[in-house]
């Protein structure tokens, strides 16, 4: 058996299995009549096994130790140069942990990092390796080229020159030189930008800025900088993107998450407003902006929500109110106001208040006027208010801007008829009623209309033509509209009564022969005249 055999067995036996070998009586603390004498003679026969032991222990480990690292690294090269980075990666670990003074293992562990992208977490062992062997320039000029990345301009400099005086290659040696004019030159751009910041030249500061993070990608100043030029320009989406970027590459950058939270909040997005301030309190509960801010987001969201369920619950009044609060809670930002008044806006047309509706739409037009839903909501109250020709014009601005929806190329159809029949014959205006009447609405106007215009009440032959005509009118209207059938044919342009609008299909319902087709009963009681009519 070897020695490192010999080492792992006698390494497996506990103190109890010695206890045992050396005998019981020298472990039990109950035996307290064993004599002095006797157990330090039984000590001292054992102490020499007890030598060897420890010796064959230690000779076992140290080769195992020797061995294993060797082994690891030789796994760790073989997994890298075959791209399987995670495995090299646990067998590096492996070798830095025995033998903590190996340079390349520090060298080879950084290798993996910057493969797998995970440059902060080089950086160290980088480090590591100039402190064992400050002359090891390959790790010297990586580690410049990532604090150049990271903007750390001095401190990559002064790795380039160190590089530039250690006889380097040639190789090593224009990599360096290109390097630190490099680094020069970011070092002028960098106050230059500052300079025009300064001066609240931000379009000039952000360009500068732009050549600045073409090298120093992972410079969280610089991107931070420029974020601030991006939201005084007004361009939102590029300075969310910069700060997106400086929150990832600075772990505890509260900061950032406070911008970009506000920025949302500014552009109407509470959801992605939350988001962003409960990422900051994540790192810091205590945070006094993100606190404060996070209770007005929280607030103005959950009204906003609750408007929605009411809408889908179809409580519309309920939902404006709820609107109205929201404008209440947050007046000074647009995109609220404005997001509180479309959705009133499509609360009153589902709620058949075209009047409101028409008047709130157009506040929101005032402001985006291409606005595709409020167009339609707008152009659904006007047909509600039967000006079908405005409903007509919204319907095709809408179209304009959302030129596959369904909806619009509905709606607009729908608001032709409605504009063709209108200009024919219209039921609702006959019996002088809203297009939401209800039946028993209907029936009332019919029966004021109908004895005010009963033929029996006019003697001259003309009037009593024209009484005649109007009376059928009534009773037609009155026939359609209470009809559900019919009603909705009506609602949707098409005239039941009307045989070219039916296209030749028979409907039981049509009168025939004018007014000599009234047969029956005269509900009025008098005249020559028999009608018929159902009052239910």
């Amino acid at each position: 058996m070897g020695l490192s055999r010999v080492g792992e067995t006698f390494a497996r036996i506990t103190p109890a299995e010695v206890c045992r070998k050396t005998r019981r009586e020298l472990c039990d603390p109950d035996l307290t009549m064993v004599s002095i004498n006797h157990v330090a003679h039984k000590i001292l026969t054992y102490i020499p096994y007890i030598l060897v032991l420890i010796d064959m222990r230690y000779e076992g480990v140290k080769c195992g130790k020797d061995g294993s690292v060797d082994n690891h690294m030789e796994m760790g090269k073989k997994l890298l140069a075959a791209g399987q980075l995670a495995d090299a990666l646990s067998h590096f670990h492996a070798v830095v942990d025995g033998d903590p003074k190996n340079y390349m293992a520090y060298y080879r562990r950084a290798t993996v990092y910057l493969a797998m992208g995970k440059s902060k977490s080089a950086l160290p062992d980088l480090s590591r390796v100039i402190e064992l062997k400050p002359d090891f320039t390959s790790a010297r000029l990586q580690r410049g080229n990532l604090l150049l990345k990271q903007g750390r301009l001095d401190e990559a400099e002064s790795d380039f020159k160190k590089v530039l005086k250690s006889n380097p290659n040639d190789k090593e040696e224009r990599e360096a030189q290109s390097q630190l004019t490099k680094a020069d030159e970011i070092q002028r751009l960098v106050a230059q930008a500052h300079s025009s910041f300064n001066s609240k030249d931000y379009m000039t500061a952000a360009a500068q800025l732009d050549t600045v993070i073409e090298t120093c990608i992972w410079d969280v100043t610089s991107r931070e900088m420029r974020a601030e030029c991006f939201i005084q320009m007004g361009e939102m989406g590029k300075a969310i993107s910069d700060l997106k970027a400086s929150s990832k590459l600075k772990s505890d950058n509260t900061q950032a998450f406070y911008k970009l939270s506000t920025i949302y909040y500014n552009l109407g997005d509470h959801e992605m407003s939350l988001n962003e301030v409960r990422e900051c309190l994540k790192l810091d509960p205590d945070h006094k902006q993100c606190y404060s801010h996070y209770k007005q987001v929280k607030k103005l969201s959950k009204q906003i929500q609750s408007a929605e369920e009411l809408l889908k619950e179809q409580r519309y009044e309920d939902a404006v109110s709820k609107y109205e609060s929201v404008m209440k809670t947050e007046p000074n930002v647009l995109h609220f106001s404005l997001l509180a008044k479309e959705r009133i806006c499509h609360a009153l047309v589902q709620g058949q208040q075209a009047s409101r509706a028409i008047s709130v739409c157009s506040e929101v037009l005032q402001s985006d006027p291409q606005n595709v839903n409020v167009l339609k909501d707008r152009a659904e109250g006007y047909v509600q208010d039967e000006q079908y020709e405005e409903a007509i014009k919204d319907y095709e601005t809408a179209g304009q801007h959302s030129e596959n929806d369904h909806q619009i190329k509905e709606g607009l159809e729908k608001a032709q008829r409605l504009l063709k029949q209108s200009r024919k014959r219209d039921y609702y205006k006959i019996l002088g009623v809203k297009r939401t009447a209800q039946k028993k609405e209907i029936i009332r106007a019919y029966r004021k209309l109908a004895q005010q215009w009963h033929p029996d009440n006019f003697q001259d032959p003309e009037e009593k033509k024209k009484a005649e005509k109007k009376f059928i009118d009534i009773a037609q209207a009155k026939e359609v509209l209470t009809d559900p059938e019919m009603r909705t044919k009506f609602d949707h342009g098409e005239d039941p009564m009307d045989p070219e609008s039916q296209q030749g299909r028979h409907h039981h319902h049509h009168f025939h022969g004018g007014f000599q087709g009234f047969q029956g009963f005269n509900p009025f009681g008098s005249g020559p005249f028999n009608f018929k009519f159902n009052f239910n």
